[in-house]
């Protein structure tokens, strides 16, 4: 019997161990040998610069890819800053952040906004608070998140809350109640790599600063060179950016992938000529619905002439709600095509498997330029001119 035990003892040990192995991400280094956008493409890429990344991850049916791509963006600057490649927890992101926006919505008495988005600064301010963990220690009790029950009844028991004449003393219990059957139970500490570690120690292991990241974007109805509230809808704690010129904008982000820096992406996706299928995302000229379907097909399998994005055509978009905050994504690289259009790679968060670039992309800078609703960087990254025009030195 007791040699048993210890045979039971060994296994479970060996089963715990190949469960942190498991864990642990690969690292992807393929971005190099992607020499087109798809098999049947006339594109020829050239990669400029590849910055090591963590493997491609599934949102599935969730709308938290503010957490994904930010996660994506940390993962990365983790291995920056030395430590081996780890998987963090998108979900222990979500489900601390839905805390806080209930709060917000509560204290604001249901005028707020409350479901599934979020901005990539939310990630910062969960850590700030809650401290981070890796994907083993809080998977957040499902493999395919789909969060549609769940929101619906958060908010339903939220605007339950607000109705009653005196607030509960034990909503907030009740409210955690319901994460805590839908996503699991949150650790107080946990076992990683044979060590222990609390969520705020595991963030000091991990030797991300959130105090090291800021938002940036580029619209003329605020002031350039000033921080401002962005109207979107999932900015429900009114997170603030540093606004520059389009151009500028631009330029940081170009000299964050040179220096080794990889950038959170917030955009919209909405255009026809946004194709995660087909590995691009280009602005072409003349009216897309006006073209042919062959001539539609052939602007993803061969060059085209892009637009020149201006500020004005950018801000008009955004005012007229064309251009709309709709995803969030993590930058890893730079390309150019074979006419020397410049391009950046992308790393989406819909899984390896639904295009023929393991779930990355080709960006033009037309379509970063036009579709841009904000980007996340490394401080360190901004050149000293732009960050002392900002008043971040």
């Amino acid at each position: 019997m007791k040699k048993r035990y210890l045979l039971l003892v060994a296994s479970a040990g060996m089963l715990q161990s190949q469960a942190q192995e498991i864990n642990k991400p690969q690292v992807i280094q393929q971005v190099q040998d992607f020499k087109t956008n798809h098999k049947d493409s006339h594109y020829q890429f050239t990669v400029t610069k590849d910055i090591t990344a963590t493997d491609v991850k599934n949102q599935n049916r969730t709308s938290t890819c503010w957490s994904y791509s930010s996660e994506s963006m940390l993962e990365s600057e983790a291995i920056r800053l030395g430590k081996p490649a780890m998987d963090l927890s998108e979900m222990w992101i979500v489900r601390n952040a839905y805390m806080e926006k209930a709060l917000n919505y509560v204290r604001r008495q249901g005028k707020a906004q409350f479901d599934e988005g979020g901005e990539p600064h939310d990630v910062l301010n969960v850590i700030r608070k809650y401290g981070l963990v890796p994907e083993s220690a809080y998977p957040g009790a499902n493999e395919k998140p789909n969060h549609a029950e769940l929101i619906a009844i958060l908010k339903g028991y939220l605007d339950a809350v607000i109705k009653q004449p005196k607030l509960s003393d034990h909503w907030q219990e009740g409210f955690n109640g319901i994460l805590d059957a839908y996503l699991g139970k949150r650790p107080d500490s946990f076992t990683y790599d044979n060590k222990t570690y609390t969520p705020q120690s595991f963030l000091q292991f991990t030797g991300i600063n959130p105090d090291d990241y800021v938002e940036f974007s580029s619209f003329t109805h605020h002031p350039f060179y000033k921080p401002f509230v962005i109207e979107i809808s999932d900015n429900w704690d009114n997170g603030q950016v540093y606004n520059l010129p389009m151009d500028e904008l631009t330029e940081l982000v170009n000299n964050s992938i040179e220096k080794g820096y990889t950038v959170g992406w917030a955009t919209d996706i909405s255009e026809k000529t946004f194709s995660f299928k087909n590995g691009i995302a280009i602005v072409p000229e003349g009216d897309f619905d006006l073209m042919t379907k062959s001539a539609q097909d052939s602007i993803f399998n061969n060059p085209v002439k892009e637009l020149v994005i201006t500020q004005d055509m950018r801000q008009k978009a955004f005012d007229n709600l064309t251009t709309t905050d709709d995803h969030g994504m993590h930058i890893i690289g730079s390309a150019k095509d074979q006419n020397g259009t410049p391009y950046f790679i992308v790393k989406n968060s819909w899984g390896s498997e639904r295009n023929d670039m393991k779930g990355y992309f080709f960006c033009s800078k037309s379509y970063f330029q036009f579709k841009t609703t904000c980007v996340l960087v490394n401080k360190n990254a901004v050149p000293a001119a732009m960050a002392k025009k900002v008043g971040l030195k």
